[in-house]
């Protein structure tokens, strides 16, 4: 009988997602597509603290813009709803007091003043930190709420719990080391071990797959399943994805928040094939993978042990890869949020003319703004730009604009291919190498030495403005020059 698949993506709503979070997503979206199983979204709201106002509606919407639909959760429901856990809480509690009746947990009524002087006194002896228990045996009958105490889950004392990843088999702990852990705080939230614990044993998760960082709690989950009779899901503990340095990543790497990539014209679909290599491969070499092909292919036997590492370089070559293999149609669309304010005044039939222009030249669509600005510019500035060419001097400079101008006025119809015969013809004429006059030309039209191709560029200008360019380039010339005898 096939198992039935049902993974959870259970973000903390603390802040935006981040690299690692979404990669998480990823990956268990992937698997439930390839196994056509069920993926699923909880909100783990619990740290009432930490929860930031929007944050669940930014992650939500993190995976609308990777196109990743889940099947149970927040807007949709299910047969296990609600999917946010600061509307379960009964439960969780429920659990808690399960674990008390059978003596398998205790109230803790600790201050924190003690517990701070605790932990003080075995930095000072170079021990780790861990709750010494005092609480344990001690009786005591309260109510579970109100009150002011926690709940911690009894550990064993001594012995090695085995805990079993997919990924690295068996991995060994020794209880001795292991903390009485708070299962239930003072005000009445779970941690996320129960929490996490109940729900996934209660919406049937069959494999739970989350960050490396979870590791060492696991034999503390493994021990709870144990102590609530739940059978237990299949862990895969995923790779920490470092920076290219080899370090944790962070934002001395670049943004790590999903929604900054969005911000600066990243592709949904680049970031999805690229973060579905943090971890995982298709083979030794395959870089670019269609979504397609990513559910087709994806199995957790591929997903490595080792560190992933976030190439930002990588990724600005896949994502202008992805580009250029937009039809125009479709860049145009997700070009134009990013056109600078300048082109709002502008006829649309020129911007869609524009656009496609840069098509080849840009890696994420936020460099659109810069790479078009001069088609929005009714002045340009030259202080960057260099109106002379090697071995043209002032003079010569302002008479080939000039010439130049007056062939352009000539030319019709006014398209690129008779644009560059008339240009080619007239560098000819005057015995000069090409791309000595274009380049002059390029300047005195963009004032930018790197700009679409030139004659394309000057029939998407158009003829007015080409003439009104190379006027501006000719006075400009002219206040540095005395006036021709």
């Amino acid at each position: 009988m096939k198992e039935n698949i049902r993974v959870r993506y259970a973000p903390s709503p603390t802040g935006d997602p981040h690299i690692g979070n979404i990669r998480t997503a990823i990956f268990n979206w992937l698997f439930a597509r390839n196994q056509k199983g069920t993926f699923i979204v909880r909100i783990e709201d619990t740290d009432q603290k930490r929860t930031v106002t929007g944050a669940t509606d930014t992650i939500l919407r993190a995976l609308e813009w990777l196109e990743i639909e889940w099947d149970e959760g927040p807007g949709i429901g299910g047969p296990y709803a609600p999917y946010i856990q600061s509307e379960r809480v009964d439960s969780y509690r429920n659990a808690a007091q399960i674990l008390l009746d059978e003596g398998k947990a205790y109230y803790c009524t600790c201050s924190p003043e003690r517990l701070q002087k605790i932990r003080l006194e075995q930095q000072t002896l170079r021990l780790p930190p861990k709750y010494d228990r005092h609480c344990r045996d001690l009786n005591t009958s309260k109510p579970v709420y109100p009150t002011e105490a926690v709940i911690r889950f009894k550990m064993p004392l001594e012995g090695t719990i085995v805990f079993t990843d997919t990924i690295r088999g068996d991995v060994k702990f020794d209880a001795g080391v292991l903390d009485d852990f708070v299962i239930l705080k003072s005000d009445g939230y779970p941690t996320y071990h129960l929490a996490s614990t109940v729900d996934d044993h209660t919406m049937a998760i069959s494999h739970v797959m989350r960050a490396e960082e979870w590791l060492p709690s696991a034999p503390k989950h493994q021990l709870l399943y144990q102590a609530l009779n739940y059978q237990m899901p299949k862990f895969v503990h995923l790779p920490i994805i470092l920076g290219t340095d080899k370090s944790k990543l962070s934002k001395r790497h670049g943004a790590t928040s999903i929604m900054d990539f969005q911000k600066m014209g990243y592709l949904p679909s680049a970031m999805l094939n690229f973060m579905a290599l943090l971890g995982w491969s298709l083979d030794d070499k395959t870089d670019i993978i269609s979504k397609t092909s990513l559910i087709e292919n994806f199995s957790i036997d591929r997903i490595g042990a080792s560190p992933a590492i976030f190439d930002r370089d990588k990724l600005n070559w896949l994502n202008g890869i992805y580009i250029r293999q937009l039809d125009p149609k479709s860049f145009a669309n997700q070009a134009l949020p990013f056109l600078s304010d300048e082109s709002k005044g502008f006829e649309s039939a020129y911007v869609q003319k524009v656009i496609p222009l840069v098509q080849e030249r840009v890696k994420f669509l936020s460099e659109i703004s810069e790479a078009t600005s001069f088609f929005f510019q009714d002045t340009l500035d030259y202080a960057d730009g260099n109106l002379t060419q090697k071995d043209l001097d002032l003079t010569i400079s302002r008479d080939l604009l000039q010439q130049s101008m007056s062939t352009l006025e000539k030319t019709n119809p006014f398209l690129h291919e008779t644009i560059e015969e008339n240009l080619r013809n007239l560098a000819k004429r005057l015995e000069l190498k090409p791309g000595q006059l274009f380049g002059l030309i390029r300047v005195a039209l963009t004032a930018s030495k790197a700009t679409p191709p030139l004659f394309t560029t000057i029939e998407t200008l158009g003829l007015d403005r080409c003439v009104q360019r190379l006027q501006q380039a000719i006075n400009n010339l002219g206040t540095i020059l005395p006036p021709p005898k």
